[in-house]
């Protein structure tokens, strides 16, 4: 859906209607009449319209997600809302999916870099574990802007480069930022894809993701898992991982979910285990589910999850 919002008020302070609009621009009436609609005008009409009012195309529309909490995302982080949904998701991911990966930042410390751009700084704070917060503050941003993108590589290694770009380990020659690893890597001593296989194993992955035409929860954390299992990526893919299951929830229209630290175990013990037991992690996640609707319950943001787990 289309929101003409702005579009519609730079017409009335300038006392233009919609007649007038369409014989100055030499748009036909039915075109205009798209605006009332919500409906999406060509980019030559929209440049047409914004030449005449003097004004950019991007300020005469913005689009409207059918998904509730995708758009009051998008609408808090536009303008910046404190202490909303936008500003509770960026604190609470953070610190915890950083602190999961060893981020010695405190949720205060994170919330203080959120909020004012600055840290009270203690004993034994890297600066690693700073960039990475700032960094995974503009990961869920691109998160939130690129939601209903069908998921890729591109958007995959993108996420890579926010994360990791600028970090100690940027600075060296053999490690990939925002590309597939060089060498290869285990996780909780098991083996995972080597570099040589990674490329093909992730197009597979996604490719059988990308088919399923009902996505449900089980298959965002399916993915997530397969995704570990392969750990395309020198470090950070823990990380990675759990932004491209917010974009996907969002995508789909399904409640995120949020792995807290303190349940770590619970989340490796899934992971670890998933190929013979499916059941330890869905639970988990299904937790973190839990724990972003308590969320929504305390801000009062309504909300209806149906039996597929959608919203």
């Amino acid at each position: 859906m289309i929101s003409y919002e702005e579009l519609e008020r730079i017409l009335k302070e300038k006392g233009i209607g919609k007649t007038t609009l369409a014989e100055e621009t030499g748009l036909s009436t039915r075109t205009v009449a798209k605006i009332a609609k919500g409906e999406k005008l060509s980019q030559r009409s929209l440049q047409r319209i914004a030449a005449y009012l003097q004004v950019l195309v991007s300020d005469l529309y913005r689009e409207k997600s059918a998904n509730k909490i995708l758009q009051r995302l998008r609408d808090e982080k536009d303008i910046r809302l404190s202490g909303g949904l936008y500003h509770e998701l960026q604190v609470r991911m953070t610190y915890n999916s950083n602190h999961i990966e060893g981020s010695k930042l405190s949720e205060v410390q994170t919330r203080l870099i959120f909020e004012t751009n600055t840290i009270d700084i203690g004993d034994g704070v890297s600066v690693d574990d700073i960039l990475e917060t700032v960094h995974h503050f503009r990961a869920i941003d691109y998160c939130i802007e690129n939601a209903e993108s069908e998921l890729s590589e591109a958007i995959i290694k993108n996420l890579h480069y926010i994360l990791k770009h600028d970090t100690k380990d940027s600075t060296l020659s053999w490690f990939a930022v925002g590309d597939y690893k060089k060498r290869p890597n285990m996780v909780g001593g098991r083996k995972t894809s080597k570099p040589s296989e990674v490329s093909d194993c992730m197009m597979k992955l996604l490719a059988e993701y990308n088919a399923k035409k009902d996505i449900k929860i089980e298959d965002i954390i399916t993915f997530h898992a397969e995704f570990e299992h392969i750990h395309p990526f020198q470090d950070g893919n823990g990380r990675v991982g759990r932004l491209i299951a917010l974009k996907e929830c969002l995508r789909h229209n399904i409640i995120p979910f949020i792995i807290e630290d303190e349940k770590k175990h619970y989340y490796y013990r899934g992971l670890a285990n998933w190929r013979e037991e499916k059941g330890w992690l869905i639970d988990t996640c299904l937790d973190g589910q839990d724990t972003f609707i308590e969320l929504l319950d305390t801000l009062d943001i309504d909300y209806e999850v149906e039996k597929n787990g959608n919203i």
